[in-house]
């Protein structure tokens, strides 16, 4: 029974898309090319794979266990990669990371600093990413680490909470919420706000969280960072929703007054996320121990 790489990402790509069109996109091949690969890896296996329907394609069970193994056999092969490369320019390793935005912006860049230190021959590919896709990603093996905020749920992960979280509210020193001690969200929907770009996960958390209750987030302007918004707070155009961590940081050089949100999702729990921690490389399970000492209480 034959088939290659090239059969097993098109058809990952294929089951992620739901699209044989868009996955052969994906993988730059024609549609004709793609569609004959599919009926081929059919035809080894003697059995259906999709269900092809209107509105895309389907995965049969028989193409759910493929689909699985495929996933598993990439991940090794990535890790293959990854090992061999310390015969290649003194590279010992190579970790990729999907984190949400605070990590990003906040204690990622320092994290992997004190790492990075230490580990001169490791390479690390960090990419901001939403918390469904940092979930998704460390399931799927295209990431050996995630680090996420809020709830995080999902078979064949291990999820280990490390730190929490608050969410806070940062207004100009003379807004008419600058004093008040402590507010709810809904509350703060009455004024603009200035937001992160859509691709962030704490924009996405908070478009949520107002769709859930049938409110509307008036958006003035998104920004890319942290920096950024707290600035447009201090020149008034807006108040804006962002971790205390940031926003005391940020509060050293800028002049803005910081509220405590008292909604229950405003402290979240910050989780490292990996398939199996025993089954990673040695340096790797050291980043997470360093990650997790990062945000240890003082």
């Amino acid at each position: 029974m034959l088939f290659d790489l090239t059969d097993l990402r098109l058809f990952i790509f294929v089951a992620e898309l739901k699209s044989l069109t868009r996955a052969a996109e994906r993988m730059h091949l024609s549609l004709a090319a793609a569609s004959n690969r599919v009926k081929e890896l059919e035809s080894r296996f003697g059995m259906r794979l999709l269900y092809r329907e209107n509105k895309g394609v389907m995965l049969s069970p028989a193409g759910e266990t493929l689909l699985a193994h495929a996933q598993q056999f990439m991940q090794q092969l990535e890790r293959l990669k990854s090992d061999m490369q310390q015969y290649n320019n003194g590279i010992k390793g190579h970790i990729r990371i999907f984190a949400n935005t605070t990590a990003v912006t906040e204690f990622m860049p320092q994290v992997l600093g004190t790492f990075l230190t230490a580990h001169p021959q490791v390479n690390v590919a960090l990419e901001e990413r939403l918390n469904h896709d940092i979930l998704r990603g460390v399931q799927e093996g295209t990431a050996d680490i995630g680090v996420a905020a809020g709830p995080v749920q999902g078979q064949g992960v291990e999820i280990i909470n490390f730190s929490t979280d608050r969410l806070v509210l940062a207004t100009s020193l003379d807004h008419p919420l600058a004093k008040a001690g402590t507010v709810s969200f809904a509350e703060t929907l009455e004024y603009p706000h200035i937001g992160l770009h859509e691709g962030s996960t704490l924009q996405h958390f908070l478009n949520r969280v107002v769709s859930d209750t049938g409110e509307h987030l008036n958006l003035r302007i998104q920004v890319r960072g942290f920096d950024a918004m707290c600035r447009m707070v201090e020149s008034n155009v807006g108040i804006g929703i962002l971790p205390q961590s940031a926003g005391l940081r940020h509060s050293q050089s800028m002049k803005l007054a910081l509220v405590e949100l008292r909604d229950p999702w405003a402290v979240r729990e910050r989780s490292v996320i990996v398939q199996k921690l025993e089954t990673l490389p040695a340096y790797a399970r050291e980043l997470v121990e360093t990650i997790r000492a990062s945000q240890a209480p003082q």
